[in-house]
């Protein structure tokens, strides 16, 4: 079957991490940041409302005239057209549209509808601002429904409900412990960046919950918890946290809470990292000497900022030649990546830095280098690496690890052909379209992570 050749433009706004809004595009995280259910404002939903009636009747210059100044100048000269009418030919005619529902991502309210097409659904998620224009635009894959508050039990594993404290709330998670007696090894799951659940969903998939259940059926235990920044997501809508308050405070918090469990064995206390949770994962355990060891999955192992742009270079290329718009969107990337490295020498101007993200987190990020922390920290680690990851790259990232620790008898790298960034099968060419379609982690991904945990010495 002949594919029709999808416009680099195209690519840019379905991307699942990507925005539309304040420029053509921005990657916005290292993952597709989840929502939370929140209360919609009545005039913006109606207002959401009739935009997505306008655009199904091709009523696109009536569309924009909703818009912000910003978003008109992003999405001018046809190219709400040209997005809006591809998506049924890329993937499938259009099965249903569903009411506006409200959300928010990191303390920032949206309006979302989910679109059913053939092959896939994706989340049409429209943000207003202080006049009531529409500010933002995006199309992401859909967020599968929340993990049932009910804990899982089968013949292999009980899961316990448990919270982790933290100093804007209880972060309610789950506690999944293999069947039988005796003290156990423990893991705690660290996520990626976004508002993440405690499975780290992403469209209809659940990596964390994956990997609790198969590594509770090989007799480790496993916490995962909601992010702090999807319990509490009115602590950084004020935009000024480091990934101290994202990450890094929480997962030690978990540790220790884990490490106090009866059914734990405190010498054998592991964290297991993923995308962001793995590049600072070496960072935890820089700050708790007991941790006995470090899983890094799909870890970075550059500058964030690099590895966004990385990204976005990708995705432009990726079903043909990048238009002129295109190149003017990342041309504008870099300049904001440049800043990015000149930021410590440069004062606070107030003006919106890469991804939205604070100074502050900027400045966190710019004296911490995954790799060189690992070095000096010394404790043994797993690094885990799919093939077909094209947000944390084999060549790029992957390299750096082996450079580092390929001769290392505490370290063990191992690369899976095939599998993405959630260590899932993966397209013929890597793309965000692979997490819109369900999938699981690998088992042999499981399996060696397992096998790893039980090899490896408890911690002094």
């Amino acid at each position: 079957m002949m594919m029709m050749k999808r416009s680099p433009l195209l690519i840019v706004l379905l991307a699942a991490a990507l925005v539309v809004g304040g420029g053509i595009a921005l990657v916005r995280h290292l993952l597709p940041p989840a929502a939370t259910p929140a209360v919609a404002d009545p005039t913006q939903a109606q207002r959401a409302d009739a935009f997505l009636d306008l655009l199904d009747a091709g009523r696109y210059d009536e569309a924009l005239a909703m818009g912000s100044p910003r978003l008109r100048e992003a999405l001018a000269g046809g190219k709400l057209q040209k997005v809006w009418e591809t998506l049924p030919q890329q993937l499938g005619a259009r099965q249903a549209r569903g009411p506006i529902r409200g959300e928010a991502i990191d303390g920032h309210p949206i309006l979302t509808s989910s679109l059913r097409f053939g092959l896939t659904a994706l989340d049409a998620r429209i943000m207003f601002d202080a006049d009531g224009l529409i500010d933002g635009f995006r199309l992401v894959p859909a967020q599968a429904p929340a993990t049932p508050a009910t804990p899982e039990r089968t013949e292999r594993y009980a899961e316990t409900a448990i919270a982790v404290g933290s100093p804007d709330g209880d972060l309610p998670g789950l506690l999944t412990l293999p069947a039988g007696a005796g003290r156990v090894p423990g893991v705690v799951l660290v996520h990626g960046s976004g508002a993440h659940d405690r499975d780290e969903t992403i469209g209809p998939n659940k990596p964390f919950r994956d990997l609790a259940h198969g590594l509770a059926e090989r007799g480790i235990a496993v916490l995962r918890y909601d992010k702090r920044s999807r319990v509490a997501p009115q602590r950084f809508a004020g935009g000024d946290f480091t990934v101290e308050d994202e990450v890094v405070a929480d997962a030690l918090a978990a540790v220790a809470l884990l490490r106090r469990r009866a059914e734990i064995d405190p010498a054998r206390v592991f964290v297991v990292g993923h995308s962001l949770g793995a590049m600072l994962a070496p960072r935890i355990a820089e700050r708790d000497p007991q941790i006995a060891g470090l899983v890094l999955l799909a870890a970075p192992a550059t500058r964030l900022e690099d590895a966004v742009l990385r990204q976005s270079r990708y995705l432009a290329q990726l079903h043909g030649t990048p238009d002129a718009d295109t190149e003017a969107a990342l041309a504008d990337l870099e300049r904001q990546r440049d800043r990015i490295r000149r930021l410590a020498d440069e004062p606070d101007d107030g003006t919106p830095l890469l991804l939205d993200l604070p100074r502050r987190y900027w400045l966190d990020l710019d004296g911490y280098d995954a790799v060189a922390t690992a070095r000096r920290v010394g404790r043994p680690l797993l690094i885990v690496q799919g093939d077909a990851d094209y947000q944390v790259t084999p060549e790029d990232d992957f390299a750096r690890w082996r450079e580092a620790f390929g001769e290392d008898r505490r370290v063990r790298l191992i690369r899976y052909p095939g599998l993405s960034h959630l260590l899932m099968p993966a397209g013929d060419r890597p793309g965000p379209a692979d997490y819109a379609k369900a999938g699981h982690v690998a088992d042999a991904v499981i399996a060696d992570v397992a096998d790893w945990i039980a090899q490896t010495p408890a911690s002094p």
